[in-house]
């Protein structure tokens, strides 16, 4: 069994088939889907999060009108999801979309679930008056730099980080 703690599996099996003829569907993530989110987070990030700081994260932002899960399914298997955080910004005068965290099961990549959960969240975030949609992707996470090019992304901004950690 792959290295798993606190529900977090951080090696998904891929035992069953992959039926790469079903239609995707993309629905809104409930806070019964904590379990299923937390799992693709650990996986995105390629470790065990600290489960109490994730639940109190997932706790708030479930319940934020700002704050947006989606669910990608097949089958009515879950196999991605994507975040969608809106707010008004002062500096664009207007509501700015954000996605702050976007994963695909590895068996399922290049198989348009991540085109699929993004036309799905910018069409929500356009909905909502959203007048862009930002994404920020770790350095050394280039094939998800060019996913998200190809997208309709630009680089355009620089983001730097002070980790309070170390102080």
């Amino acid at each position: 069994m792959p290295f798993s703690a606190a529900g977090c599996n951080l090696s998904r099996s891929t035992q069953s088939v992959i039926n790469v003829q079903a239609p995707i569907a993309i629905r809104r993530a409930s806070a019964a889907d904590r379990e299923i989110i937390y799992g693709m987070i650990c996986r995105l990030e390629n470790m065990v999060l600290d489960r109490a700081g994730f639940d109190s994260a997932f706790d708030q932002n479930i319940a934020r009108p700002n704050i947006t899960y989606f669910l990608a399914e097949q089958d009515q298997r879950p196999i991605g999801m994507v975040s969608c955080h809106i707010q008004p910004l002062l500096h664009h005068a207007a509501l700015v979309s954000e996605i702050q965290e976007m994963y695909v099961e590895p068996e399922y990549r290049s198989q348009q679930v991540g085109k699929a959960l993004m036309e799905h969240v910018t069409a929500f975030a356009k909905g909502e008056g959203a007048i862009q949609m930002e994404v920020t992707s770790r350095a050394t996470r280039e094939q998800a730099h060019r996913f998200y090019q190809r997208e309709g992304f630009e680089k355009s901004h620089v983001k730097l980080v002070r980790y309070f950690k170390n102080e």
